[in-house]
C-alpha cells in the first residue's frame, strides 16, 4: 500500500526548490565573475580590434583594416613564425623527456620521492627568476661557455645575444622547466596501469621495448593527449620567458605573438591593432586545439 500523499509530495517539492536556490546562490558569484572578468573583456576586445583606439582619443570604427594590415606587417609575420617554431619544437621535446622522466621516476629506489620533488621544482619557480638565472648561465662568459672553452672551443655560441641561437636558447630553458610538470602528470598515468597487462604481455613473449610500445604508450595515450593540448596552448601564449630572457631580441629573433601584442598595446598604445593580433592568436590556438581533438580519435585509447 502506498503511503505517499499530496502533503509529502508538496514537502519534497519545496525541499527540491530550496536545494536549487541554494545551488544557484553558491554558483551566482562565480558566474557573475566569469561574465564580468572573462566574457565582457573578450567582447570588448573584439570591438576594440575593429577600431584605431590608442587609449586616449575617441574610437573610430575601421572595420577589418587592423586584421588586413597585420598580414602585411613583417614583425607580425616573424612573430607568428617564431611562435610556430617555438611551439612545434618545445611541445614534442617537453612531452618526450616527460615520458622518459616518468619511467625513471617510477622505479622503487631509495630517495625517489626527493628526486620527484627536484624534477618538479622548476615548474613552481618564478619564471622571472628562471629567466634571470639562465641569462647568466648562457651569458658570453657564463658557465656554459666557460666549459666549452675548457674543451678547446675558442669561439663558443653567443646563446641569447645571437639571432642564430637566441630562440633555441629559449626553447632549451622552456623544455627544462616544463618537462618536470609533464613527468609528474605522466607518472600518475603510468602508475594507474594495471600490472596484469604487463604480465600478460610478458607471457606473450614481449620484451621491455614491446611492452612499452604495446602496453605503456596505449594506456598512457589519454594522459599524453592532456599534456599535448595544455602544453601546446601554453606554448602558443609564451610570454614570461621571452620578456625575462630576451625581450623579443636580439632584433626580432625571439619576438612571439604574445610579446607582439604586449609591445603594440602597452609600449605603442595601439590597442585596436594589438587586439586584432590577440584574436588572430586566439583563432590559431582554437584551430590547432580542434585539430588535436579530432585527431585524438585515431590514437587515444579510452
Amino acid at each position: 500500500m502506498s503511503i505517499s500523499s499530496p502533503k509529502i509530495k508538496k514537502t519534497n517539492s519545496a525541499y527540491t526548490k530550496i536545494q536549487h536556490r541554494t545551488a544557484i546562490a553558491f554558483l551566482l558569484p562565480n558566474f557573475l565573475g566569469f561574465l564580468l572578468f572573462i566574457v565582457y573583456p573578450i567582447f570588448r576586445a573584439l570591438m576594440i580590434s575593429t577600431t584605431n583606439w590608442n587609449g586616449f582619443k575617441q574610437m573610430d570604427f575601421i572595420g577589418l583594416q587592423n586584421y588586413i594590415r597585420l598580414f602585411s606587417d613583417s614583425t607580425f609575420i616573424i612573430s607568428l613564425k617564431n611562435t610556430l617554431i617555438y611551439t612545434f619544437v618545445t611541445v614534442p621535446l617537453s612531452i618526450g623527456f616527460g615520458i622518459l622522466m616518468a619511467f625513471l621516476m617510477n622505479v622503487k629506489v631509495p630517495g625517489i620521492k626527493m628526486f620527484r620533488t627536484l624534477y618538479f621544482l622548476p615548474q613552481i619557480t618564478s619564471m622571472v627568476a628562471i629567466g634571470l638565472v639562465w641569462s647568466l648561465i648562457l651569458a658570453k662568459l657564463g658557465p656554459v661557455n666557460q666549459i666549452l672553452m675548457s674543451f678547446g672551443i675558442s669561439e663558443p655560441p653567443k646563446w641569447i645575444s645571437s639571432t642564430k641561437y637566441a630562440l633555441s636558447s629559449v626553447v632549451i630553458v622552456s623544455v627544462w622547466r616544463s618537462m618536470g610538470y609533464n613527468a609528474i602528470i605522466l607518472l600518475a598515468g603510468l602508475q594507474g596501469i594495471s600490472i596484469d597487462l604487463y604480465e600478460a604481455a610478458k607471457l606473450d613473449g614481449a620484451n621491455g621495448w614491446k611492452s612499452f610500445l604495446h602496453v605503456s604508450l596505449p594506456m598512457l595515450s589519454p594522459t599524453i593527449f592532456f599534456c599535448l593540448v595544455t602544453q601546446m596552448i601554453s606554448s602558443f601564449k609564451v610570454f614570461d620567458i621571452i620578456i625575462a630572457m630576451t625581450q623579443g631580441g636580439p632584433g626580432r629573433a625571439t619576438n612571439v605573438l604574445a610579446y607582439f601584442v604586449y609591445n603594440k598595446s602597452f609600449m605603442e598604445s595601439r590597442f585596436g591593432y594589438a587586439s586584432a593580433a590577440a584574436f588572430i592568436m586566439f583563432a590559431i590556438i582554437m584551430i590547432f586545439t580542434a585539430i588535436q581533438f579530432i585527431g585524438q580519435r585515431k590514437w587515444v585509447n579510452y
